[in-house]
């Protein structure tokens, strides 16, 4: 950029220049807003380096500084000024307000809005206002023991810790969902605005409606660099920015300077006229009962990088440059000279005036709320508080009518949806689907007879022809799966309870999210003052093995492997195997809370098992030997069959008919798993099987042909240590596919009847030579079977609708009495 006047219009520095003009501060109020700024940046510096001596009573030495300097000031000044302005906005307009801070490492900045509301001493009585509270509010900062430099459960008002950046607005957006009254003032950092996430999340407009929800209030911050860069949006020019917001559908509003005293007003006058614009929109909105999406207000605040720092160090750039992102001062220890620099820095915030004994004074204590309307004490960000447990239909009355095991057909997803319809109509305002465009993919249309797709955008005529689209809908889709996930993710956060669907190979796009979910959820369980929120539940379906027509960029089950690694304090993953067992883990997993549930489930007609007292039976038990389609009642089995998963299930079961075809005196237990942790050793998971029990089930000593749904190496990894776990082989998805039919596919990845039957040959050395007649004849009959697919292009009927037959072991199978 070679004109200097545009360089000039985007600099961080100079008198305000701002949208909105006007002057809402007297000059009394703008003496006692610069003292809370100062107040607030003195705090947010004590953090970063104080141990001891938190006033500066005595000239400042090494002896007071942390050891270890950690923390980021960078951002801080920028979003204290926003948090304190919106203050004097709650005041006056009696507004309920969540403060979301989106720039990495933000906590400096919310906590000392904490501790200066007076919240942080309520609930942390130990970080008083007073000198030794200030003491240890100092030192617990990026400390062992002590807190993050996030906005971690630790903080009071947090409900977005923002370790990974880019889900500010979504998580701000799901907040205010069903929240009418809710303004989420929303801190979006200017390196996070650069992220994948965050440019979708842009668009979460287009589904706030203006009568049932609340709304979201933008601050872009730009203070233009990120650790070690300048930030895009911070260097393209005025008009440019200006457009791009206009073409997401919002009114940017700038307020851009480093004068402090015009930036008071100019800050003051532009949020006021943002609180106002909201309140007519809503009015509009809610008086007339008509829908619409207005340009929601956005504000982009330009303030320089470490605003009131010193501009140079030894001529080297801080202030307004990227040395003011984290420590902006790191050699105070070695070097004399920044000793007194940060010294004279942070003495220039009048500590001395400001704090008498650690506290501000009530003049501008008063800048602040009280109670509930503090942000910081918002009971909306410890969603516990808010959470009622949803109203539940029965789910027995969805029940799949199975008369024999194994024989049946039937859809269990568009089964379940029907039970998912009715929890979306019984619970209006307090439950939402979420899924990236596949709720009709995924058959869970019937879902839109309670309540219809979120749309604020225009409607065609031909959206009457199924488009299901309506302004005040229940289900949320928006083809990005990190807004879903940060829409769900501030849902519950802030009370609310509600379900993301998926197709299984995608999901792997917010794995880090559920990550930073299931991270934020474990350090909540060592708060004590949080409350518990609903858990986060997750429908994977469009499964691995039924991607025939997709290919093989579709088949990936690794998300279990991403999930298993998490804490097993808050996670959980669900395989029913038949549609009533899909009905009982759903309606387990929507009531429970503090977890992270997994429900695998393919969306196709499968064969069905279990009739429903029989399905919870098995899903309370989570695992458990099926003696209908066993042979060993009473006696040591050969081998075990065991399978998790609706379509290894499905294989694994005509695998033993195939056995029992060649061997019908083969004394085979046929094993299956719903809960995928029951296979844990108990000491590390709270739902694993001791190994007594474990015993019982598997034996410790006969060869276990286990069908998995997933990665095979996953069984072998949570299996590791149980008695006879070398006997475990475990079939899986190995990586191995194309444009294959069902069958095909499981062939490749030996997953199949075929490859299951043999390798149960194999591991049977009694079988020696009789065996290989049998294993010859099925070779023969898989290589038929793949071929007919080639040929064909679909699975040989006979294959592809195999039933458990009424002959054989069906006639044979010994029922205990105690089932009768």
């Amino acid at each position: 950029m070679s004109d200097p006047k545009e360089v000039e219009s985007i600099s961080p520095y100079g008198i305000a220049r701002s949208t909105v003009k006007g002057e809402p501060l007297s000059k009394d109020e703008i003496e006692k807003y610069n003292d809370f700024f100062k107040a607030s940046l003195y705090l947010s510096l004590g953090m970063i380096y104080l141990r001891e001596n938190p006033l500066l009573k005595e000239p400042l030495k090494k002896e007071h500084l942390k050891a270890r300097l950690l923390g980021h000031f960078g951002s801080a000044p920028g979003q204290i000024f926003t948090w304190m302005h919106f203050n004097r906005l709650i005041i006056k307009y009696d507004l309920d307000t969540l403060f979301i801070s989106g720039p990495g490492h933000g906590a400096p900045a919310v906590l000392s809005q904490s501790y200066l509301e007076g919240v942080y001493s309520e609930v942390y009585p130990d970080k008083s206002e007073d000198e030794e509270g200030l003491q240890k509010f100092f030192k617990q900062f990026s400390f062992p023991g002590g807190i993050g430099s996030h906005a971690t459960p630790e903080t009071p008002g947090s409900l977005h810790e923002g370790g990974e950046l880019g889900y500010s607005i979504s998580h701000a957006f799901g907040a205010v969902f069903d929240h009418p009254n809710l303004i989420a003032l929303t801190m979006v950092g200017d390196g996070e605005a650069e992220t994948g996430p965050l440019a979708t999340s842009w668009h979460s407009t287009k589904f706030l409606n203006p009568i049932t929800d609340g709304a979201v209030l933008p601050i872009l911050h730009l203070n233009g660099y990120k650790i070690n860069n300048p930030t895009i949006l911070a260097r393209i020019s005025h008009k440019e920015l200006e457009n791009l917001f206009l073409g997401y559908g919002y009114q940017p509003y700038f307020v851009e300077g480093d004068d402090v005293e015009s930036m008071h007003q100019a800050m003051a006058a532009t949020l006021e006229h943002c609180v106002l614009e909201i309140r007519k929109f809503q009015k509009q909105a809610r008086d007339s009962g008509e829908a619409f999406r207005p340009m929601w207000p956005v504000v982009i605040l330009r303030s320089p990088k470490g605003w009131t720092g010193p501009r140079k160090v030894d001529d080297k750039y801080l202030e307004g440059f990227w040395r003011a992102h984290q420590v902006p001062i790191t050699d105070v220890h070695e070097n004399p000279e920044h000793l007194k620099l940060l010294e004279k820095w942070m003495h220039s915030y009048e500590p001395d005036r400001l704090f008498a004994n650690g506290k501000i004074s009530p003049e501008l204590k008063a800048l602040c709320p009280t109670g509930n309307r503090r942000i910081s004490a918002n009971p909306v960000a410890n969603g516990g508080l808010n959470r009622r447990p949803l109203r539940m239909p029965n789910f027995r009355d969805y029940a799949i009518k199975v008369d024999r095991p194994a024989v049946s057909m039937d859809a269990s997803m568009y089964n379940m949806a029907g039970f998912m319809r009715d929890v979306i109509a019984q619970n209006p305002t307090n439950f939402r689907l979420f899924g990236p465009d596949e709720t009709e993919s995924n058959k869970l249309a019937r879902v839109y007879e309670a309540g219809k797709k979120v749309w604020m955008g225009e409607y065609f005529e031909e959206d009457k022809d199924g488009g299901n689209l309506a302004h005040a809908g229940r289900v949320m889709e928006m083809l990005s799966e990190h807004t879903c996930e940060g829409w769900l993710e501030g849902y519950i956060l802030s009370g609310r309870h509600g379900l993301l669907n998926s197709y299984e190979p995608f999901i792997h796009v917010i794995d880090s999210m559920v990550n930073q979910h299931c991270k934020w959820l474990e350090k909540c369980l060592e708060v004590e003052w949080r409350n518990k929120v609903a858990s986060l539940n997750i429908l994977l379906t469009a499964v691995v093995w039924r991607q025939d027509h997709n290919g093989f960029t579709h088949q990936d089950p690794g998300f279990l492997d991403v999930v298993a690694n998490k804490s097993p304090e808050v996670v959980r993953i669900y395989l029913p195997p038949d549609g009533n067992c899909l009905l009982s883990c759903m309606d387990h997993c929507l009531r429970s809370t503090n977890y992270v549930n997994v429900i695998v489930a393919d969306k196709q007609e499968h064969l069905q098992y279990l009739d429903m007292d029989a399905a919870i039976i098995h899903c309370t038990k989570g695992i458990g030997i099926w003696p209908q389609f066993s042979t060993d009642h009473g006696e040591e089995p050969d081998i075990v069959m065991a399978s998790c998963g609706d379509i290894p299930t499905h294989e694994s079961l005509a695998a033993i008919d195939l056995l029992l075809q060649q061997f019908p005196e083969l004394k085979i237990r046929c094993v299956n798993v719903v809960d995928l942790f029951k296979l844990i050793a108990h000491e590390d998971h709270p739902h694993g099987l001791t190994d007594s029990e474990w015993v019982s089930i598997f034996t410790s000593d006969k060869p276990i042909i286990f069908n998995f749904h997933s990665y095979p190496w996953l069984v072998h990894r949570l299996t590791y240590k149980r008695p006879g776990s070398t006997n475990i082989h475990v079939r899986g998805y190995k990586e191995k596919g194309n444009i294959d039919t069902p069958l095909e596919l499981a062939i490749r990845n030996q997953t199949d009847r075929f490859s299951l039957a043999m390798d149960a040959i194999d591991r049977m050395p009694h079988l020696k030579n009789r065996g290989s007649a049998a294993r010859e004849a099925l070779r023969d009959a898989q290589i038929k079977a793949r071929n007919d697919a080639f040929e064909n292009g679909v699975d040989p009927a006979f294959l592809k609708n195999w039933t458990w037959p009424y002959n054989g072991l069906w006639k044979q199978q010994i029922v205990p009495k105690l089932t009768h």
